[in-house]
């Protein structure tokens, strides 16, 4: 039997979705990370197992008086509309805006700050790969998610996409959300974990807090693709 201690990052997210601000606290991956036991992300963040269960245990006695998001009851039409319409419009928005952020404060201080020069040329390949990503998203992968899911609600069969199984397309997404994960953990530590340097102007500042708050959203978009809407996608593929 499955003790709490072996239960993956990516099913307490899942389960309780309260979870998720623990683990954004505590600086622990639940997104692509997620498959990883709770012991084993404690260890590797430093963190003693029994405090953050505590933390867990609170976090879900809390949520009890608020309503729940509770995706994993929602359709699948409703999950891709929430992902392109929150995620993918805040991403679109916010590389623009952090892009000009970013290019005035390195104008500024890269000579003293030569970390943002990198910050910048790091933000700005995130932005890219994540640009290309959406469209593909938005124009073939949830498109065919949608048809999929209305085919199993008329009782017809799964319509064959040109891609052959839904899990090529996934696969390859996962492996793009890696990617972006990969670059903006380097942004956060080249960036000393978000912390702007003593006496930084207020843009420095509001730089930072901005990609802190892009980390914390990419994270939320991610773990509601790879752990829920994906699996539920490949398991009623499956089923059709």
């Amino acid at each position: 039997m499955q003790t709490i201690a072996e239960k993956t990052v990516r099913e307490f997210a899942v389960e309780n979705p309260s979870s998720i601000r623990v683990f954004e606290s505590l600086g622990i991956d639940y997104c692509c990370g997620g498959t990883r036991s709770l012991r084993d992300a404690c260890a590797r963040t430093g963190i003693e197992m029994s405090g953050v269960l505590d933390l867990l245990e609170k976090a879900d006695r809390d949520s009890k008086v608020q309503n729940s998001e509770g995706w994993n009851e929602k359709p699948l039409s409703a999950i891709t509309t929430h992902i392109v319409e929150k995620h993918h419009c805040f991403v679109r928005r916010e590389t623009s805006r952090l892009g000009g952020l970013l290019a005035k404060v390195a104008a500024k201080h890269g000579a003293s700050h030569p970390e943002v020069v990198e910050i910048e040329q790091l933000f700005t390949a995130i932005g890219q790969e994540l640009s290309t990503h959406m469209l593909k998203e938005e124009q073939v992968l949830f498109p065919y998610i949608r048809q999929m899911e209305q085919a199993v609600l008329d009782g017809e069969a799964v319509p064959p996409a040109f891609f052959g199984s839904v899990k090529m397309p996934i696969a390859n997404m996962v492996a793009e959300h890696d990617d972006a994960g990969a670059l903006l953990a380097q942004i956060r530590e080249l960036s000393n974990e978000f912390h702007p340097p003593s006496g930084a102007c207020p843009t420095f500042l509001a730089l930072y807090r901005g990609l802190e708050e892009f980390e914390r959203d990419l994270h939320r978009h991610v773990h509601l693709e790879n752990n829920v809407l994906f699996p539920r996608a490949v398991q009623m593929e499956h089923a059709g």
